[in-house]
């Protein structure tokens, strides 16, 4: 199947071709012909599967091929966004422009951690489509700044971390803000007893589609485990990172404290790292997101919720520095390589601390991950277990709860096979029209 056979307008499938794209991902070859047909949608499907094009694109369609309503007067926002972290708006809203880019549409991305004054000016010129995280969106609404009276579409994107997130409020608030009468997308990768609950009273006769098999990790990925001593895991990855000349890592650690000490281990062994995590400033979050993906940053360490969101053409390394305490989340960090067909390489450096979530992870994943120990970094055999300090949370707004160590219910789910899409938008606000993007103006 191609792209054009799914009925899309000349003008999309000219963006599409423009990034290089000619055949569907399985969710995009399902979703988009859900999507046009104006029915609910109930959509299993991970980061990395194209998920974002499946629902951005034919949503672009039926805005631009639409009959706007005579008594409405202005741009009202008539597609509604909503997305857990920063990142991930950033990047939905980025992937909106990419493809609407020769469509009279407009589109905007507001989250938290920066100015609402900006966004406040922005909403009141109107946009056609509108990505938001809930609690920012909530600032508006309580302010009487933004008008969601006409939305036509809601989309949820990855409706499974904004319930681990505690959004689950805040979405009800926004759902009671909206035309009874509208388009609903969910997007999800799991659908747990909490996602059924909400689709039931959300969605209305939805169609269901479900791409890539739960808890199956990429086959393309080749997973190894490092044992080696809690004190000696910096100096084993600065001697990876530099045995094998890795110029591109993505690291996860446990912790926002554990990330910017292991940035500031690597800087001292001279390897060009940078940390994001929910401490971290939006604009210190983006410039290190854009550094690491135009290939002038070498580490990025990361903590799970700040990571979402990233989505990398052919990233070749990810290194769990620290196991996460919810085995599925595993099966998500290691997803972000291997993409695109591309080969990837998943390495844990692992603890006599971490040996029960590593058993975890292969009862997850129904496989034992091969171990292999580095000379000069031999693990103390007599070494015993300490407890593990929970992860502080990161990410994408308020409303936030700490899943680490069962203070949240497990998800499922995996990353199929994956394609990136376009790189997050900078800054706190973007808008533009399809002259505007093709003149490079920021539309600020």
């Amino acid at each position: 199947m191609l792209f054009t056979e799914l009925g899309l307008s000349d003008a999309i499938l000219r963006a599409v071709s423009d990034q290089g794209y000619t055949t569907p991902t399985p969710i995009q070859a399902q979703a988009i012909p859900a999507v046009l047909a104006g029915g609910d949608l109930l959509a299993g499907a991970q980061t990395g599967t194209g998920k974002t094009a499946g629902f951005t694109l034919p949503i672009l369609h039926r805005l631009s091929t639409a009959i706007k309503n005579p008594n409405v007067h202005g741009t009202p926002i008539r597609t509604l966004i909503l997305t857990p972290t920063r990142e991930l708006a950033a990047q939905v809203e980025e992937s909106v422009r990419q493809y609407g880019k020769y469509l009279k549409l407009t589109s905007a991305v507001i989250f938290g951690g920066v100015g609402i004054n900006p966004q406040i000016k922005l909403l009141k010129h109107g946009v056609d489509i509108l990505v938001a995280t809930p609690g920012r969106l909530l600032d508006h609404m309580q302010q009487g700044t933004v008008n969601l009276n006409h939305v036509e579409i809601l989309v949820l994107d990855e409706a499974d971390r904004m319930l681990d997130m505690g959004f689950i409020k805040d979405i009800k608030r926004v759902l009671a803000a909206l035309p009874k009468k509208r388009q609903n997308l969910l997007f999800s990768a799991t659908f747990s007893d909490e996602i059924k609950t909400l689709a039931d009273g959300l969605l209305n006769a939805p169609a269901m589609i479900e791409v890539a098999r739960r808890n199956s990790t990429v086959e393309i990925i080749a997973q190894k485990v490092h044992p080696v001593d809690r004190d000696k895991k910096h100096p084993m990855l600065t001697h990876l990172i530099k045995t094998h000349q890795w110029s591109q890592v993505l690291v996860f650690t446990r912790t926002k404290h554990g990330a910017n000490k292991l940035v500031e281990q690597l800087e001292k062994d001279a390897i060009s790292a940078m940390a994001i995590h929910g401490n971290k400033s939006q604009s210190a979050r983006t410039k290190a997101l854009a550094e690491f993906k135009d290939g002038n940053l070498q580490v990025l360490v990361a903590t799970d919720i700040a990571a979402r969101g990233i989505d990398i053409d052919q990233l070749p390394h990810v290194v769990n520095y620290d196991l996460p305490n919810v085995a599925e989340d595993y099966v998500h960090r290691i997803g972000r390589t291997g993409r695109a067909g591309a080969t990837g390489e998943a390495v844990s450096l692992v603890c006599v601390d971490e040996f029960s979530l590593l058993k975890d992870i292969e009862k997850l994943i129904k496989r034992e991950l091969p171990r292999e120990i580095i000379d000069g970094f031999e693990p103390d055999p007599h070494a015993k277990a300490q407890p593990i300090q929970l992860r502080s949370g990161g990410g994408g707004g308020r409303g936030q709860q700490p899943r680490a160590g069962g203070a949240g219910k497990p998800r499922s789910g995996t990353p199929g096979k994956p394609r990136s899409g376009p790189a997050p938008a900078n800054g706190n606000v973007a808008v533009r029209s399809s002259a505007q993007h093709r003149s490079g103006g920021r539309g600020r």
